[in-house]
């Protein structure tokens, strides 16, 4: 019996009698049926013909079967990607978005495939990444708001999605947080209560949500502070009368 974690390639073997390496490969033991073997349907097997065989790659990057294709992409020279740049099957340029110098992302910017892009957000230099801010997958626009420089971001602070948003919040400068002071999300809103500088938390002094003002309350100097004696929550009006004590016995203790 096998042990539980045995895999067991269960793929047909492939007929060595019409395969073109049954003299050169096969007679060397540069390739195994069942284990080896590029013309098994099988990527396990084909991987690791490649492996063994790196130089072969380039005779099967345009090969009828997509999976042949995409594993032989991973094993070419880099200059013999580029023909597959236009491959009609995602798997491939999705090995072509991990492998291919980075001034050839931009080529694949706009590709149909999410992963593909997600791919080329995440590896293309950064003063070209603006380029990918409109794309219109939200899980793009989160790579993009992860790497676009700090000083670039301003343009996804009204980003439609939410998690986009919520990262802008936390890598925008702190001068440009005012243009996040009234986003619809509430754990937005308290992100930038928590990072904007302090002489311009007043504008969220106001905000409908409390826990956003509660925020405001544990930053804000003493002239705001005065103004939230008022708040009508509890938990914000006895946190700015703390403070404000607390900035008192400070400025006394420092005369």
């Amino acid at each position: 019996m096998l042990p539980a974690d045995s895999e067991v390639d269960l793929t047909p073997l492939a007929d060595c009698g019409r395969c073109q390496f049954q003299v050169s490969l096969l007679a060397t033991g540069h390739c195994k049926p069942g284990d080896r073997c590029v013309a098994a349907d099988s990527g396990r097997q084909i991987d690791r013909f490649f492996k063994t065989n790196p130089g072969i790659a380039p005779e099967f990057s345009q090969d009828p079967f997509w999976e042949r294709r995409a594993i032989a992409a991973r094993y070419l020279p880099t200059n013999k990607l580029e023909p597959l740049l236009s491959d009609p099957d995602e798997a491939v340029r999705r090995v072509l978005a991990y492998r291919v110098p980075l001034e050839w992302l931009a080529l694949l910017r706009k590709d149909s495939d999410r992963e593909v892009r997600i791919t080329v957000a995440d590896r293309m230099p950064e003063h070209e990444l603006e380029l990918m801010a409109d794309d219109p997958d939200y899980l793009v626009r989160v790579y993009v708001a992860r790497r676009l420089p700090r000083g670039r971001l301003f343009r996804l602070a009204a980003d439609p999605d939410s998690e986009v948003r919520r990262i802008v919040a936390t890598r925008i400068p702190r001068v440009s947080l005012g243009l996040m002071a009234h986003d619809a999300e509430v754990e937005i809103r308290r992100i930038v209560a928590q990072r904007m500088e302090v002489d311009d938390l007043a504008m969220l002094s106001q905000d409908p949500d409390w826990t956003v003002r509660y925020e405001v309350a544990l930053r804000a100097d003493a002239d705001l502070l005065r103004q939230m004696l008022a708040d009508p929550e509890p938990d914000v009006n006895q946190t700015a009368r703390q403070r404000l004590e607390t900035l008192s016995q400070t400025c006394a203790h420092d005369d």
